[in-house]
């Protein structure tokens, strides 16, 4: 699908949608628990859906409502693991590596014989230490490297070492499985971590599920690096009846930092200033930038005013680059983001589609190592762009778009269902003119 996007200013109020990160960990604590849940998530979209389609394959039942959806639990037991019964399933991960990577240690401590697929650039993305580690356990695993990926035997309980230089969801995929293992584990993350903040998500969710994880941090000490130690027992996720999906803070992102470099405010309702997303970091680094920015219970404002560049890390927030990158690009002056390593294996390479694309509009954006330094310009020119399949990199260049001086076309706009179906939608609803065509 091609987008067309006629400049036009945004403004006005949009309404968040649900959190994709924590709509994951809920639904499948929801799926493992010991009773029908509840799950009030007010959107979908393809990820989300990539985990129901999974753990609907290992048994559980998961209708959808009108407000969301309601879980039936599958059937396990810790002496038995998952029902012999659904051996051979086949877990369609679609593009979702959040959904792949909390999924294959789920089924591995369920002990099921399963078939894990997927589409995109999904199969070539690391699954190392995460899955040296499930074998080490005692499980087989077939076909790494790519798909089909074949899972046999069931993993045992013990301690899971990983280093924090690696993909959180690694951590968080060992710790929603810690509790289906026979006896207590333990994560043993070693060095600084890496978007921590979607740990926390990973406990807050689990927490819901009556589920504690006791975290224990030894500082770094003669020429040791710190040591985290997640701690888990053995026991049922206990369902709560019905817990709710927060706003999304990560999709929020792209109309507060609209509302930096327009002429007018854009509000998002529906967002959390006390979530544990790491994304609602977004208003800080506006702050940083100079923007205007107003905070309510459950909404934030974010208006223009002389932005100028600065340093800032990506570390705990990988996912807000490129349309950060967007923001930097018209501010006076140099920014410059640093630590932005892990944006190479995401739905594209990061670094250099951001950059690409972002140059493409007349950007001055460059990679120095794994960093990115962005030298501001005074608009946006048109142009041609390509998402490269990655939802990020669509909406934005369609934020880019806002503040253009032509048309800007988007390849592949097709992408934004990834996470956010209603993107367009949403664009229209504050302003924007686009018309989208098949290509």
């Amino acid at each position: 699908m091609l987008a067309r996007i006629t400049p036009s200013p945004l403004k006005g109020t949009v309404p968040a949608i649900a959190s994709k990160s924590m709509a994951h960990r809920l639904i499948i604590c929801a799926a493992l628990a010991n009773g029908e849940t509840h799950v009030t998530c007010n959107t979908t979209c393809a990820d989300i859906e990539a985990t129901v389609r999974c753990l609907t394959a290992l048994g559980a039942r998961i209708e959808t409502v009108e407000d969301g959806f309601q879980v039936h639990p599958t059937m396990k037991s810790v002496e038995f693991g998952l029902l012999k019964a659904l051996a051979g399933s086949t877990l369609d991960c679609g593009e979702s590596g959040s959904t792949l990577r909390f999924m294959l240690p789920v089924a591995c401590a369920l002990g099921a014989d399963a078939t894990f697929v997927g589409q995109g650039r999904l199969g070539a993305r690391p699954l190392s230490p995460l899955s040296d580690e499930i074998i080490a356990a005692g499980c087989d695993l077939q076909g790494l490297g790519g798909f089909p990926l074949k899972t046999s035997g069931r993993m045992r309980p013990g301690t899971f070492e990983l280093p924090g230089n690696v993909s959180s969801q690694y951590i968080s995929g060992l710790l929603l499985a810690a509790p289906l293992l026979a006896q207590p584990s333990c994560v043993q993350v070693t060095g600084l971590i890496e978007s921590r903040p979607y740990i926390n998500l990973t406990i807050q969710a689990m927490k819901a599920f009556g589920i504690e994880v006791n975290v224990e941090r030894i500082p770094a000490k003669d020429g040791q690096p710190e040591v985290t130690n997640f701690r888990v027992n053995s026991g049922s996720y206990r369902t709560p009846g019905s817990v709710a999906v927060e706003g999304d803070w990560s999709n929020a992102a792209f109309w507060l930092c609209a509302g930096a470099i327009g002429s007018d405010p854009i509000t998002v309702e529906g967002v959390s200033l006390s979530s544990a997303q790491g994304d609602r970091n977004v208003l800080a680094a506006l702050s940083r930038f100079g923007a205007r920015i107003v905070r309510s219970t459950n909404a934030a404002t974010v208006q223009s005013d002389k932005l100028a560049g600065f340093e800032m890390s990506a570390h705990d927030i990988p996912d807000l680059v490129p349309v950060i990158s967007a923001v930097a690009s018209l501010a006076q002056g140099r920014t410059f983001i640093r630590d932005c390593a892990r944006l190479r294996i995401k739905e594209s390479d990061r670094l250099a589609t951001t950059t690409r694309e972002l140059t493409a509009l007349g950007a001055q954006v460059r990679i120095a190592g794994d960093d990115l330094i962005i030298k501001g310009v005074d608009a946006f020119t048109g142009g041609e762009v390509d998402s490269h399949n990655d939802h990020r990199i669509a909406m934005m260049a369609a934020i880019a778009a806002s503040r253009a001086t032509g048309e800007v076309v988007i390849h592949g706009a097709e992408a934004v269902n990834k996470s956010y179906p209603d993107f367009f939608e949403h664009y229209r609803l504050l302003g924007g003119k686009v018309t989208l065509e098949e290509e």
